[in-house]
């Protein structure tokens, strides 16, 4: 799963660091990471040694509600022992699955496995400081219906998403390209509602394409940017 990913990584880059929930949390995968000579931050999952473990740690605070603990340990199958992190909070900043593993009382763990030489704190802010690319899901997932699988064959889904990706990419070209300055943020149902879901007339005059639009503000300043 991770070679085409390691595969587009530039030669001229020199640090590569894997940020993972626990869906990554497997040996084959870190295995792989540690073979591209990269670093890690990837959610364990909780199993039973390490559920034991946590409650017996001798914590740090690091700041009031947050305290901080670490432990070496090697699962099952594993080629060697890991660093694990653990981050106790008193409340937990975003309650879901892959934030808080599990509770204790009224106090909230996050258990992390890294092969980095950072301080404890700094992994759980490294790993809770969303990627780009969580973002750009987010927007597709939300605007471009990229949470809807439409058919039950992979190539099919994989032409669907590709789609979706070029229909994202022109979107954002026609904002960066052809709209003013204070369009370049706005959403895709903005600019349908502002920009796209407009009445016009497309006519041939003098064998020349005419397009004729309600003189309608903003949204006839933004397309006579556009078209200019």
């Amino acid at each position: 799963m991770l070679a085409p990913c390691f595969a587009k990584v530039s030669p001229g880059v020199r640090s590569l660091i894997v940020r993972g929930d626990k869906g990554f949390y497997n040996h084959k995968l870190i295995e792989q990471i540690e073979a591209q000579r990269a670093g890690f931050v990837i959610v364990a999952r909780l199993t039973g040694p390490i559920k034991r473990k946590v409650p017996h740690l001798r914590y740090t605070s690091v700041s009031p509600g947050v305290e901080v603990a670490e432990f070496r340990y090697q699962p099952t199958r594993w080629i060697h022992p890991y660093r694990f992190v653990v981050i106790w909070r008193h409340q937990p900043e975003e309650p879901t699955a892959q934030l808080t593993l599990f509770n204790l009382g009224k106090y909230h763990y996050q258990v992390l496995i890294t092969n980095l030489p950072l301080q404890p704190l700094n992994f759980w802010r490294f790993y809770n400081d969303r990627a780009g690319v969580e973002l750009v899901i987010k927007h597709l997932n939300g605007e471009y219906a990229l949470g809807s699988i439409p058919t039950r064959h992979f190539l099919a889904n994989k032409t669907d998403f590709h789609l979706l990706l070029l229909a994202c990419n022109l979107v954002n070209w026609f904002k960066r390209l052809c709209l003013p300055a204070e369009y370049q943020t706005a959403t895709l149902q903005t600019l349908r509602h502002k920009i796209l879901l407009m009445p016009a007339q497309l006519q041939r005059i003098g064998n020349r394409p005419r397009l004729f639009m309600l003189a309608s503000g903003p949204r006839e300043a933004a397309w006579a940017h556009a078209l200019h």
